[in-house]
């Protein structure tokens, strides 16, 4: 939560140097470089954290009406789902960031790869906390309230 704070202090004060200096008549182009870097970086640490604390979008109204194993079975496919896709941006995310390589940002002539470092990362700690939940639930109960569901019978 504190890098998620980090990442939108830093692209705060690289939109607000980049329109000081443009209005002076001196731009540092630079600028527009590290306001992107840190807007991908808030992105991606925002996703993790919001899947980490549940509070991505997702369809509770029908598996909130359920209970038992219906219920479960639904949270376990929700997250099942979150998982397959935090795999697959752990996989795709990997390849694109070794393509980056190749490509430069103008004017640093930076490699493009570290916009793309936050991906890969991003989706070993969404499919991470998906894990978790889904653990988590099947011992617990899927309850977004904090309170245990009792409908739901321990796993042995």
């Amino acid at each position: 939560m504190v890098l998620c704070g980090v990442c939108l202090a830093c692209f705060s004060a690289s939109v607000l140097a980049d329109v000081v200096t443009r209005e002076i008549g001196r731009p540092w182009l630079w600028l527009q470089e590290v306001t992107s870097a840190w807007f991908t970086y808030g992105v991606f640490c925002g996703t993790a954290v919001a899947t980490r604390r549940n509070d991505h979008l997702q369809l509770s109204a029908l598996t909130d009406a359920m209970t038992g194993r219906a219920r479960a079975a639904a949270e376990v496919l929700v997250r099942g789902v979150v998982l397959a896709v935090g795999l697959a941006m752990v996989v795709f995310g990997w390849q694109n960031l070794l393509s980056g390589f190749s490509s430069f940002r103008m004017p640093s002539m930076t490699p493009i790869a570290y916009l793309y470092w936050p991906i890969p990362v991003c989706g070993a700690l969404v499919a991470l906390f998906s894990l978790e939940q889904i653990v988590n639930g099947l011992r617990n109960g899927f309850q977004r309230d904090g309170t245990r569901d009792d409908t739901l019978q321990p796993a042995v």
